[in-house]
């Protein structure tokens, strides 16, 4: 019964070089590896054969087995890589050329100035919170101390989805919503996107970021609103940097102010970038009304408090000296990485 093992092991493995050199294809070697060698291939049935020989006989017939496997898996292998299919043809292809670099993500600068101006406020008691950007008209605007006949309201400064529905023109409805929400001592932050009618040009966009601030106590002054702007100014732009209060109007503050600090560019001393001032505006603000408290149900003869609104766009052309905000909104990653 040896004799007859090893007769049919060897039989094997010549008719295996035979059929394994004739496959023209890899699909057809693998098809011989299962017929060869797979667990229920010919090389398999042989050796199930074993069993019923003697143990003197069977490491013999073992040793040829082992033989043959790989002699077949040698040639099986061999014959794999020869019918492999050719990779593609590199014509016109410079190996020598450098690989694109990989680009590096980041936060977007006007991003990075909003968590920078919250951090600051964070610093200074104000909590951070959001609102809704589709905004009724009722909290965009009569909350707010502003008649539905101003000019701001009219359809070609806002945009409207719906009757009685806008998307916000400013942050400031927020105000009316924490006010509601809960009773004072109120000091909140408010980051997020406003939508105006704006032409985009250099100096303005439809779609935009804005900064609202709001702090409502007993006892809050004017004092109170200068000291934290002018605290403000100082931790963001520099300890030397001065700010200063212009006499100004909106609906919701009274008295209200425009906010000015000395030149990030020529430090005061006037250029093109502040018109030769020596000053750049940073937002408006002022003492919120008392009929924007009365509005929200609190007690104007009890409360008083500070508000004001921002431009972090605006304010990252100073700090980083980009004389276009529509560089901000072009996703030009030349530009954008600067800032990564």
């Amino acid at each position: 019964m040896t004799v007859d093992l090893i007769r049919q092991l060897r039989e094997l493995e010549e008719e295996g070089a035979r059929t394994t050199t004739a496959a023209s294809s890899a699909d057809e070697v693998e098809r011989l590896r299962i017929e060869l060698l797979g667990r229920k291939g010919r090389l398999t049935g042989i050796l199930r054969q074993l069993g019923s020989m003697s143990a003197e006989e069977r490491p013999r017939v073992g040793a040829e087995a082992n033989r043959v496997k790989e002699a077949l898996t040698a040639l099986l292998d061999e014959r794999i890589d020869a019918t492999a299919e050719p990779a593609p043809a590199a014509s016109g292809l410079d190996l020598t050329l450098p690989g694109r670099p990989r680009w590096r993500g980041g936060l977007h600068p006007v991003t990075q100035v909003v968590d920078e101006i919250c951090e600051i406020f964070r610093d200074l008691g104000f909590t951070r919170v959001s609102g809704p950007e589709a905004e009724t008209v009722e909290y965009n605007f009569s909350k707010l101390n502003t008649p539905l006949d101003h000019p701001a309201a009219d359809m070609h400064d806002t945009f409207y989805l719906a009757e009685g529905v806008v998307l916000r023109t400013h942050t400031s409805p927020v105000q009316a919503r924490v006010m509601e929400q809960f009773k004072p001592p109120v000091r909140v932050v408010v980051p997020g996107a406003c939508y105006r009618r704006d032409s985009y040009d250099a100096s303005h966009a439809p779609i935009f970021e804005q900064i609202e601030g709001l702090a409502v106590d007993e006892g809050i002054t004017f004092v109170d609103f200068k000291a934290t702007i002018s605290e403000f100014a100082r931790r963001f732009f520099g300890p030397s940097t001065r700010t200063r209060f212009r006499p100004s109007f909106f609906p919701f503050t009274e008295p209200s102010a425009e906010v000015d600090v000395s030149c990030q560019i020529c430090g005061g001393s006037g250029c093109s970038a502040c018109k030769g001032t020596g000053w750049m505006e940073i937002m408006g603000a002022g003492m919120v009304d008392p009929s924007v408290f009365e509005n929200v149900g609190y007690d104007p003869e009890r409360y008083t408090g500070f508000a004001f609104g921002m431009g972090p766009a605006r304010i990252a052309m100073q700090r980083y000296r980009i004389p276009d905000i529509r560089l901000f909104y072009e996703n030009d990653v030349r530009f954008l990485e600067q800032f990564v």
